[in-house]
Formats: C-alpha cells, structure tokens, sequence
C-alpha cells in the first residue's frame, strides 16, 4: 500500500486538462534534471527526523539520492532539513526560501535553485524507490515538449512530490504562491499547466513511511535514527 501521506496529501484526482501516460520499455536515464530531495517537514507523526531514519545502514534522504543518481542527475539538492547531517552524508543542501510552508515553497525554491532546465522532486521517505521510477517520470516529462509536469500516478491519484518539473512551470506555482496556495496539487490544479500523469509504476516503490508502524512493512526491526544510540 502506498503511505496515508501519499494517498492524503500528495494525491489527486486527474485534472481536465492532464493527460496520462504509460511507461514503456526502453527507458534512458537522464542528465538534463536537478534532483531534488525535500526534506523540510516536521515529521510530527513520526516522532523523529524521517529523513535521517535508516533502514538497511541507509538514511531515508540517502536512498532517494541514491535513486536520483542511478537515473542519471549528477546534481542533487536537498531542500530544507538538518544541513550539518546532511552535510556529513555528502549531500547538497539547499535552505528553504520558505521555511515552515510546505512542499509548494520548497519546489518553487529548487526551481530557482537549479541551472537544470528541469526538476526531478522526491520526498524524503521513501524506503524504495529506485532509479528506473525516476527514470520513467523524468523521461515522460522529456518525451512531451509541452508538458510542464510529469508525475507519478498510482491507484487513480497524482503523487506531486514525486513528480518531474519544467522551469517553464515556475512561474505559474510562484503566482499561486504568492495568492496564498500551499499545496502543490492545488497549484497544478489552478494554474492550467499541463501535466502528464505516469501510471504503471510499482506501487511498491511509491510507498512512503508516515509513523513508526509504517517502518514494520519493510520488515526491518533495527529501523533506527542516524546517530542515536
């Protein structure tokens, strides 16, 4: 199953004017994307920093750069989270322009931040997600010159904090933004950008970690904090 975050939050219906796509075979990494990891939340449910939780001796935030190296993004920042921790992970981190405002003001501060004509976004608790997911969104959103987004599409909902981002979308998000608009599917939705919806993906590789119970599918039992003991 797919997180209660994922299903609740980063979902939505398809939009009127989006359009879905299958993935296909023969799918290239890319090296025309920043990655991007968003890392600012406050993990209130989980009682601790998700993304500095290991499974496997592996952070959360290293798996999803792992993820995004594999498809082929030489850069990858993080926005937002512990920048000392980070640091010692040998990650790029990236302050949040907009501290405490959600996913929206975190993507819209990895656009600016890139030099990439494009953004690949992952959130930062995602036990297993891998290269050729990436692959497949980042190179849905390269298939269609059109598009500004591409993003994951599971179980009939859009997940648009996984989900690959044109520069040509910035301007619309930072509309939004500014009139008030925190949710990034409330901003695709109000601002008539085209978004392509990539469905065929493993579900298991979407699934996100809310809470701790979250961690026992993964049948992992020393799930434990970087650095505590």
């Amino acid at each position: 199953m797919v997180g209660d975050r994922a299903l609740r939050s980063v979902h939505e219906p398809v939009a009127r004017n989006s359009y879905r796509m299958s993935v296909t075979d023969g799918i290239q990494p890319s090296e025309q994307f920043t990655g991007v990891i968003l890392a600012g939340g406050f993990s209130t449910r989980m009682g601790r920093d998700k993304a500095f939780i290991c499974l496997d001796g592996r952070p959360l935030v290293q798996i999803a750069g792992e993820a995004l190296r594999a498809a082929g993004m030489e850069r990858v920042i993080v926005v937002g989270g512990d920048h000392a921790k980070l640091r010692d992970l040998g990650l790029e981190f990236v302050e949040d322009q907009f501290p405490g405002e959600g996913p929206l003001g975190a993507i819209i501060t990895a656009l600016r931040a890139s030099k990439s004509d494009n953004i690949m976004v992952l959130a930062c608790d995602m036990p297993a997600i891998d290269g050729a997911t990436v692959s497949a969104i980042s190179t849905s959103l390269l298939g269609d010159p059109d598009a500004h987004v591409a993003a994951a599409f599971v179980g009939g909902r859009r997940q648009v904090l996984t989900a690959a981002y044109r520069q040509t979308s910035r301007g619309a998000l930072e509309t939004n933004f500014a009139a008030g608009v925190r949710a990034p599917r409330h901003a695709l939705e109000q601002s008539g950008l085209n978004v392509i919806d990539v469905d065929g993906l493993s579900i298991e590789r979407l699934v996100d970690v809310d809470n701790p119970q979250d961690l026992n599918r993964y049948d992992r039992p020393k799930a434990s904090q970087e650095g505590s003991k």
